[in-house]
């Protein structure tokens, strides 16, 4: 493996991606993104996006928002969510449907489970 790889998984696989249990799934795969997305995008994003012209600043707070809720996993968790969490503010942004930014973040979450387990 490169050592790049080794690296990143170093910083990813931690605490619940190592070995998670059953209650940790359902909160990585169905509870976490639910919850967040529907805060974070259809509550925070779309407050924002109501009430701002610039287009940009509902994204950059939100993904910063979205980053933010997992300082609980350390600084280097939520540094690492900071990309995804753009990625699903634009995909909210285009579609103002938190639901597919739900089916996505569970998706981000099942591959690092998956690369966590390798």
């Amino acid at each position: 493996m490169p050592p790049i790889a080794l690296l990143s998984q170093h910083l990813v696989c931690t605490g619940q991606l190592v070995a998670p249990d059953a209650a940790a799934l359902a909160r990585l795969l169905l509870l976490a993104p639910v919850l967040e997305e529907w805060v974070v995008r259809a509550g925070l994003q779309e407050w924002l996006i109501r009430r701002t012209a610039l287009a940009l600043l509902p994204v950059v707070v939100s993904a910063a928002a979205f980053a933010l809720l997992h300082v609980g996993s350390g600084r280097h968790a939520a540094g690492l969510v900071l990309a995804p969490g753009l990625a699903l503010a634009l995909l909210y942004q285009h579609g103002r449907d938190w639901r597919w930014c739900a089916l996505a973040h569970c998706g981000m979450n099942a591959l690092a489970l998956g690369g966590c387990a390798l």
